[in-house]
């Protein structure tokens, strides 16, 4: 169907959604799953968004359980997505270094209103399974 209005109020952007019988690669709300989604993309611009900039090692570091081989996949994506800046220096040993870019800082408010929804509404029935840089990730399967 339709793609949504820009600069629409949440009731018009309700009415609208609620008149679209299917999700179509034109609705706003699967391009941004196709851009942001992924096991490990927000996690790596929520990360990223922590200091001005990362290398590789050390983004990896600071992501448990994330392999090079899924942290360079979703660095490319994100940096094919416009969220993402890699910059190399021209340096012995080469340095690659990775930023989020102004249109990846735009998702601050967003990453704001998911800790948010999730502090109000945190899962049930999950238990602790890991510390993750002082937090406690919970577990989706007992």
């Amino acid at each position: 169907m339709g793609s949504m209005q820009p600069g629409l109020s949440f009731e018009e952007f309700m009415e609208q959604a609620r008149s679209e019988t299917e999700v179509s690669e034109d609705c706003e709300m699967y391009k941004a799953t196709q851009t942001i989604g992924g096991k490990w993309r927000m996690l790596v611009m929520y990360q990223l968004s922590k200091k001005d900039s990362f290398r590789f090692g050390e983004l990896q570091k600071s992501l448990p359980n994330i392999t090079k081989s899924m942290l360079s996949t979703a660095l490319r994506e994100l940096e094919e997505n416009g969220l993402v800046s890699r910059t190399q220096y021209n340096e012995i040993p080469p340095r690659v270094e990775y930023s989020l870019t102004g249109k990846g800082r735009g998702l601050f408010p967003i990453f704001y209103d998911l800790y948010v929804w999730m502090s109000d509404y945190p899962p049930t029935g999950h238990r602790p399974r890991k510390s993750l840089n002082g937090m406690t990730v919970q577990s989706l399967h007992p």
